[in-house]
């Protein structure tokens, strides 16, 4: 018998202007002071001052973590959580995109389970005993859906490796999903982090944990996804609305089936190289695609009707399948995603470690395909050729 589980938020806020309702779920939760986690960036350009000034407007406490950097380190998380022990704070309010939820969540989870203060015993399924501090998330990018998932991911920088936690007490209780905040997104980001919706919304669909309410969700993803990024990319606010909602959907399937290889081989190009997570899964994904695509069934041929390929429900299976593949790798194309990871930086001679840390990866498991380090080394082998 297989029992499926789905943990879902508490509360989220979708739409122009969701973060006005922040002061009111703080004060509906009698919180007394906040901590925001939040990145200078963020600060310099006036996002997350237009929630900082919610607050001064409602006479709500606060003290400000602005340290929050891409691929945020061990050393990140541990100043944080001394700025909320020393604020005094009783809640986090995360602001930004995967980066600062992430911290957010470790910061929470380290706090009410001060026996993980290593930060290192959190990876896998930690198994902590108390729910996290209570966090409120903000995010400004349309990509990583960490608002919804229980999953957040911590560099190791000493042995140069992201691990991923994976722990339902870190959940945020709230989300507000304001397209408003997202409108400042410069073009690359906006691509990046939504061919990682994309990721998560196809690996989440053929993940071996996938079940039926998670791919009713993970194929609208697709479908929001396929349709609006091109737009959302060229700065249409409707089309960044959309693909708000997209991530947030796909966010809501895969934290609760897990991923793929793409997640599996993207963590150590983000670790070895400092290249953004979105970046390197969107770069990853059609060729992993095209590496699964004989153990999905007829999985693909739903992803290609999610992304509108002409006659794809009469295609021969064979030919669907390419077909899909081929409008993925046509999306990244055309929002500017580099097409071999040697534009990443990445080197032939890493290739044997970063291969042996893609196949310890957590995320490598749910894989429809079962892999080895050879053929892993493969794959990365073939994307530093591609396109040069």
């Amino acid at each position: 018998m297989v029992v499926n589980r789905m943990i879902l938020n508490e509360t989220s806020y979708f739409g122009s202007g969701a973060i006005s309702k922040i002061p009111e779920e703080v004060k509906k939760r009698a919180f007394k002071k906040g901590l925001v986690v939040t990145d200078k960036a963020l600060i310099k350009f006036n996002v997350a001052t237009k929630v900082t000034e919610l607050l001064d407007q409602s006479t709500l406490d606060y003290s400000i973590y602005d340290q929050i950097v891409a691929n945020p380190t061990m050393d990140v998380v541990r100043n944080g959580l001394t700025a909320f022990k020393e604020a005094g704070a009783d809640y986090i309010l995360a602001i930004g995109g995967g980066s600062s939820i992430d911290t957010a969540k470790a910061i929470g989870i380290i706090a009410a389970n001060p026996e993980h203060e290593d930060i290192i015993s959190l990876e896998g399924e930690p198994g902590t005993r108390k729910p996290s501090i209570p966090i409120l998330a903000v995010p400004t990018t349309s990509g990583t859906a960490a608002e919804v998932t229980i999953n957040y991911v911590i560099t190791d920088k000493e042995n140069q490796r992201k691990f991923v936690c994976v722990d339902p007490h870190d959940i945020p209780v709230a989300a507000f999903i304001d397209s408003d905040l997202m409108m400042g997104m410069p073009k690359s980001l906006c691509a990046a982090t939504g061919m990682d919706a994309l990721t998560h919304a196809i690996e989440g669909y053929i993940t071996k944990g996938a079940w039926e309410l998670t791919d009713m969700m993970h194929l609208k993803a697709i479908e929001i996804v396929g349709r609006s990024l091109r737009d959302s990319v060229a700065g249409d606010h409707e089309a960044r609305e959309a693909m708000a909602l997209g991530q947030y959907i796909a966010g809501m399937g895969f934290s609760n089936v897990g991923l793929g290889l793409v997640h599996g081989m993207a963590h150590p190009l983000s670790a070895w190289y400092n290249v953004p997570h979105g970046v390197a899964c969107a770069s990853l994904l059609p060729t992993i695609m095209e590496y699964n695509k004989d153990y999905t069934g007829e999985k693909y041929r739903d992803i290609a009707i999610a992304m509108g390929v002409p006659d794809a429900r009469e295609l021969p299976l064979e030919e669907v399948r390419d077909a899909a593949v081929a409008a993925v790798r046509q999306l990244g194309k055309d929002v500017g995603i580099p097409q071999n990871i040697t534009e990443l930086g990445v080197k032939e001679e890493d290739l044997p470690l970063i291969a042996k840390d893609a196949l310890a990866d957590v995320c490598t498991g749910g894989n429809p395909r079962a892999t080895t380090v050879e053929e892993i080394i493969g794959l990365y082998r073939s994307l530093l050729a591609a396109g040069s």
